[in-house]
């Protein structure tokens, strides 16, 4: 455990990349594989289920720390971090006792949750006894579910692949899907023999790059050796058709079963050995495609009754083709998988699987001006793709462009403000932003991102001197800065005060040229509203 511990604290402790993979190397050289695959497990983003509610681990927490319970939330609203908060306060011990990480999480950890609520307070008490405080902190955020150090999947996969001289892209496969933290897993990620992917598992997503606004498309080359498609707001995912069965992979590597039954009726026409790449999307019969706040409708529900399929099908833009008659065809350029993909789906015809459409055009300018018309398409752009290009594993440069259209942006008062997470556990950083309606101000968008950390300090220092109310955690203060907010879409919300919800509101700048009557009014915002589409 204390092997974990310390790497837990070593990638914490750096922000440099090639630190972070001496790091990862060093420990899965010298981990036992139980240990490895539950710390591969839990570095690639994977979380115990809820054990213990917040509450109680609150109430718990108090009593061991022999504090009263107000003092423990003011500690916690200071801090910003539950583990954190728990681990400084509690009484421990001075000795740690010598279980193995995966000894701890199997025998300790996950038992807890199907304990009455007395054994799993003892049990949560005798953890912390035996714990000193650096590995007490990591195993709270085991316990909490936030355990978060600074890498990614990406990253833990490429320090595994060069301890153990494996090809980055058979480790990232390897990795890809639903597997359990067994020391039988771990051994196979270092097996060298190639391994036939196994009926339900995706292949690791080939991602874009942004493209920059201010760069010519011309610095590309020449336009011709591009294709493009619209770059639909919708579920990226991967469809695979094996041994007689359907799996629809998100790309959050989330398996979606029974959540899009028409895309698995009609993948079950797919010859065995198929699997696609594509974005899942509302659409009515005629191909029409719907808003993502229509397809909203549908996300997460686990079954879907006939009435919610009537009123949001859903459709599969198949626009690449990975695998065919069970052989990777990952290798071959994008002109041949395309062909290939084509030649497939044609095969399919009134089918809930179609494939996404080129957009011809004979020089950049052409496809600047398609471009503008993406919103009118309920798309966020184009998708600029190399004809010779394979599917790389990633975001390899240069193989896939977004493109997508500029934000919409809009003059926003602050007026609430609340304090951050982890390091800026003691800054005022997110923030509520407010429109004019009429005469009042009308709260519709919440940000964190996009101030400079000394812009930072200087909205903390107005928020302290500013507070009208306390709220719990959160501030409500003078309106008096306004702020430029940018999003990518806006829709209809009866959950909203404003009646009105965007997506990935962020700050672009602090307008301190501006005073709060300057700032935008609902009105405005109404206007972005896209029509509603007829049924």
């Amino acid at each position: 455990m204390q092997d974990f511990v310390r790497l837990f604290h070593a990638l914490d402790a750096t922000t440099k990349t090639n630190e972070k993979l001496t790091a990862l190397r060093r420990y899965f050289a010298n981990a036992e594989a139980a240990d490895a695959a539950w710390a591969t497990y839990f570095l690639c983003g994977g979380k115990l289920k809820r054990m213990i509610s917040g509450k109680l681990l609150r109430q718990w927490a108090a009593e061991q720390a022999d504090v009263p319970l107000w003092l423990l939330e003011e500690s916690y609203h200071a801090v910003g971090d539950l583990a954190e908060t728990i681990s400084l306060l509690v009484i421990g011990g001075a000795d740690e006792a010598p279980q193995s990480l995966s000894e701890w999480v199997e025998h300790r950890l996950l038992p807890l949750a199907g304990m009455e609520e007395s054994l799993a307070r003892e049990g949560l008490r005798d953890i912390w006894w035996h714990t000193r405080i650096d590995a007490r902190f990591v195993l709270m955020k085991l316990i909490t579910g936030a355990f978060r150090v600074g890498v990614s999947k990406r990253l833990v996969t490429r320090a595994l692949a060069a301890e153990f001289r494996i090809a980055p892209e058979v480790m990232a496969h390897r990795l890809m899907g639903q597997w359990q933290p067994t020391a039988e897993f771990f051994k196979s990620l270092k097996r060298a023999e190639q391994d036939g992917p196994l009926p339900s598992k995706p292949y690791p997503f080939c991602l874009a790059h942004a493209w920059p606004a201010s760069d010519p498309l011309e610095s590309l080359g020449n336009c011709e050796e591009f294709a493009a498609e619209w770059k639909w707001d919708g579920i990226r995912c991967q469809l695979i058709r094996r041994d007689g069965q359907v799996f629809i992979w998100s790309r959050g590597e989330e398996l979606m079963e029974g959540r899009w039954p028409e895309i698995e009726q009609a993948a079950a026409e797919l010859p065995d050995g198929t699997v696609l790449d594509g974005e899942l999307l509302a659409a009515r019969s005629d191909g029409r495609i719907l808003s993502f706040a229509e397809l909203q409708r549908r996300i997460g529900r686990k079954r879907v009754g006939k009435k919610l399929m009537q009123d949001v099908p859903v459709i599969l833009l198949a626009f690449d083709l990975l695998e065919q008659a069970g052989t990777d065809i990952r290798a071959l350029p994008w002109t041949a998988r395309r062909q290939q993909l084509e030649l497939l789906l044609s095969k399919l015809p009134d089918s809930a699987i179609r494939i996404n459409g080129l957009i011809e055009a004979k020089s950049w300018q052409e496809w600047v001006a398609i471009r503008e018309s993406s919103r009118s398409m309920h798309a966020e752009g184009l998708m600029l793709k190399r004809r010779d290009a394979c599917y790389e594993v990633g975001r390899p440069r240069g193989t896939w462009w977004k493109w997508k259209v500029d934000p919409y942006t809009v003059d926003a008062v602050l007026i609430y403000a609340q304090k951050g997470h982890g390091r800026r556990a003691n800054l005022f950083t997110d923030y509520t932003f407010a429109v004019w309606n009429d005469d009042q101000l009308v709260p519709f968008a919440k940000a964190y991102s996009g101030l400079s950390d000394v812009e930072i300090q200087q909205v903390d220092r107005f928020v302290r001197s500013h507070t009208n109310e306390t709220f719990g955690p959160v501030r409500s203060v003078t309106p008096k800065l306004v702020m430029e907010l940018a999003f990518e879409g806006i829709q209809r919300s009866s959950r909203h005060k404003s009646g009105i919800a965007t997506r990935f509101p962020r700050i672009v700048r602090w307008r301190q040229d501006k005073q709060p009557e300057d700032a935008n009014s609902l009105e405005d915002l109404q206007a972005l509203l896209p029509p509603e589409a007829p049924a």
